[in-house]
């Protein structure tokens, strides 16, 4: 059956700069929603009597909220009209910000946070589904890169952001205001958003650990993942502790500052997906490892001059978006028929390093001060770099490459740039049809 004509010009034409900001934004505005809290547990727990011992229930029931959109909601996007789907969830959104800024006891607000959490979350990698299924196979890696900045920059400015607007009308100004903003957002997605056709290939109704089973792809970037974002919450979850004790005894706006840093590494960051699309995803993987390695030497230096951390936050947050992003290009590429499903599955791997490392970094100070996080972070990214050099038991199901999405077939990218990789071989299987591809002798060299 004939693609619809907005379906075919997407496959074929690169996506409008207007809609890729659009897919950006809205990604930023929607993750936002998830972090606002953070800053603001005291003045939640001052005004509606909730104790501090039990405030972190409110970060708690947001992060319930995500994972169940990982689960339930962000698989929807492969077997239903991805625009009105769309629409749902920002409405549902909007309502549940409402009731967040109007709630007047501790179960109101915790009711309202888990619905905050599920659609801030369900609508961020609905968005990130959305733009790659939008994007031609020769431009998935860029377009999915701009959308992940955006998800990264709304995710660090979140809190920044929240104190400010706090500190100006109160906590509940913060959710008000977020309300509006994605009023706005849903009108202009519904106004922008193309239609897409909903897949009917038996992919799009594959579960979650069907794919994992069937996707090697999928579970060795699931594993980076993980890795990636333990490293990622050890330092995140345990920055503060340091630098708002003496010597330093920062602002809470000073240490929110150190966002800004990591704004910068993430829209540098960017442009690894682009790479990922001209064949260099596993350059991009092992030098992105490397640099998360070497980024714990000045986060080390930091008790000697606070400049290091900065240059330590710029280098950990470049490494960790470019492997985050080039992670999400190719699975998206190894799965284009369930591609809300394999970015939920692949989401579920970040969740759990997040939650492992924001865990283990408080624990960490606690116990071995600064230098034991140090030391436990720079552990976990030598881990991540050997996870990666062993895994060529996933690349020989795959004939010893991840699949390029580039037309034709003139590069292929076989993720071999580590060191001790053989040659690979010319001809290759594709992970979804089984096919044969054969790299022209011109390409040889490039392609391996």
């Amino acid at each position: 059956m004939p693609l619809p004509a907005s379906a075919s010009r997407a496959s074929t034409s690169p996506l409008p700069s207007a809609l890729l900001m659009l897919f950006a934004c809205a990604a930023g505005l929607s993750v936002a929603n998830v972090y606002y809290a953070q800053p603001l547990l005291d003045a939640l727990a001052a005004d509606l009597q909730i104790s501090t011992s039990r405030i972190g229930a409110v970060i708690a029931a947001t992060q319930l909220g995500s994972v169940a959109a990982l689960l339930w909601v962000v698989p929807l996007g492969d077997r239903m009209d991805r625009r009105r789907l769309m629409a749902v969830q920002t409405g549902g959104l909007v309502l549940a910000l409402l009731a967040v800024a109007l709630a007047t006891q501790a179960w109101s607000l915790l009711l309202g946070m888990l619905a905050v959490g599920l659609l801030g979350t369900a609508m961020t990698q609905g968005l990130i589904a959305y733009a790659a299924a939008a994007a031609g196979e020769h431009e998935r890696g860029r377009v999915v890169g701009a959308a992940q900045a955006g998800v990264v920059v709304g995710l660090l400015l979140a809190r920044v952001v929240a104190g400010a607007v706090a500190d100006l009308g109160g906590w509940r100004a913060v959710y008000l205001l977020s309300a509006v903003l994605m009023i706005v957002t849903g009108t202009l997605l519904w106004a922008r958003l193309p239609r897409l056709p909903v897949s009917a290939a038996h992919d799009a109704r594959t579960g979650l650990f069907a794919l994992l089973r069937q996707q090697p792809v999928l579970r060795q970037r699931g594993v980076l993942g993980l890795l990636l974002f333990t490293v990622f919450g050890v330092f995140w979850s345990s920055m503060s502790l340091p630098l708002s004790a003496p010597p330093y005894a920062l602002s809470h706006t000073a240490i929110g500052a150190f966002a800004l840093v990591g704004v910068l590494g993430a829209l540098a960051a960017a442009r690894s997906g682009h790479w990922s699309d001209r064949g260099h995803a596993g350059r991009v993987t092992t030098g992105a490892l490397w640099l998360m390695l070497l980024s714990w030497a000045p986060i080390a230096a930091m008790s000697h001059h606070l400049g290091w951390l900065v240059l330590g936050v710029l280098l950990l947050d470049l490494a960790v978006q470019a492997l985050h992003v080039t992670n999400q290009s190719r699975i998206l590429a190894a799965a284009p028929h369930a591609q809300a499903q394999v970015i939920a599955a692949y989401m579920l791997f970040y969740a759990a390093g997040s939650g492992l490392g924001a865990l283990a970094g408080s624990a960490l100070y606690a116990a071995f001060g600064w230098p034991g996080v140090c030391m436990a972070g720079a552990a976990v990214s030598l881990l991540a770099l050997l996870a990666w050099w062993a895994m060529r038991g996933y690349h020989t199901i795959t004939g010893g490459h991840e699949p390029s999405p580039v037309p034709g077939g003139s590069r292929i990218d076989n993720d071999r740039s580590r060191p001790g990789a053989t040659a690979c071989p010319h001809t290759a299987t594709s992970i979804n049809s089984g096919a044969t591809a054969t790299t022209p002798p011109g390409n040889a060299a490039r392609g391996c």
